[in-house]
């Protein structure tokens, strides 16, 4: 099956140089305001989808188990060094254009910094979709195509690309800016409910980051954060999706249970020492150093 191409931070060091190191401690602090007004307090199955390193996971502390999501193992052997081994983190590397999980499984689900890697946002929006129970909380950032920069850019003539047209603009390979009229369509087509959106990053000046302690920008951008329900022309916009219907209860006690066949979709898979084997099309999954690969089977 063909998919889209995937960014792949294979062998990256993504999460010290960018991070940890590139000057970015107001942007993560200013995400953490926005996830906590966003987040649920509670529950039983999160889906993270680009995880990375693991710098947001500890933040979904209040669910009882999350699944550590990402196409790198690379990234993903970070993030079990960050949280460790334990039964509340299940690993997996995968595509998110073909994801491996059942469907309806889980109660909420995140993607932070990932959707501007997506050449075909709406088919990837679609498999979350199809991955969540009814009444999960799907909150969603995404980098905002009308940020002020680029409208005056725009308006200047140092930009060729209008910022308020709908289609995505892809400025470097596989980094894309989204409308976020845009973005409100395909939610609302796969029957979101948009109950909440906030604009971040509001401050993000070099000039202003070296001059301003990360705390104090950050928490200034967390009383601007709620403009977003009017207006939003930072470059990263919050979105707090809902699906209409109430949870359910039947999540699998046992992580095999969680998973179906990527590529034939078969939701019968049994454990083997190092591998995972569909026992439909025979399809194997390796299953090695606590992290579960679907991007291509073994055989």
């Amino acid at each position: 099956m063909t998919t889209p191409p995937v960014c792949n931070y294979e062998g990256s060091d993504y999460q010290q140089s960018f991070w940890e190191q590139g000057g970015r401690a107001y942007e993560d602090q200013a995400e953490a305001i926005a996830l906590k007004r966003m987040l649920p307090k509670s529950g039983k199955l999160m889906l993270e989808l680009g995880a990375g390193a693991g710098r947001n996971t500890p933040r979904y502390a209040g669910f009882e188990r999350i699944v550590v999501l990402d196409y790198s193992t690379t990234q993903l052997a970070q993030a079990q060094e960050r949280l460790g081994a334990s039964d509340k983190y299940i690993y997996v590397a995968a595509d998110v254009y073909r994801l491996p999980f059942k469907d309806g499984l889980f109660d909420a689900a995140t993607m932070i910094r990932v959707l501007h890697h997506m050449a075909d946002a709406p088919k990837a929006l679609a498999q979350i979709k199809a991955a969540l129970q009814p009444g999960a909380v799907f909150i969603l950032e995404f980098a905002n195509k009308l940020n002020l920069k680029a409208i005056l850019r725009y308006w200047f003539g140092r930009q060729a690309w209008s910022p308020f047209t709908l289609e995505p603009v892809e400025f470097v390979k596989l980094n894309f800016d989204f409308h976020p009229r845009a973005i409100r369509l395909w939610l609302g087509g796969l029957g979101f409910s948009i109950e909440k959106t906030l604009t971040v990053s509001h401050f993000r000046l070099g000039m202003l980051k070296r001059l301003l302690p990360a705390k104090f920008l950050a928490a200034l951008d967390g009383l601007f954060q709620p403009t977003g329900a009017l207006f939003q022309f930072t470059p990263s916009v919050f979105v707090k999706a809902v699906l209409p219907g109430n949870a359910k209860a039947d999540i699998p006690l046992q992580v095999i249970g969680l998973f179906k066949c990527p590529d034939c979709g078969h939701g019968s898979l049994l454990q083997k020492e190092d591998h995972l084997a569909c026992a439909s099309c025979g399809a194997q999954w390796s299953a090695r150093n606590g992290i579960h690969d679907f991007r291509e089977r073994m055989k």
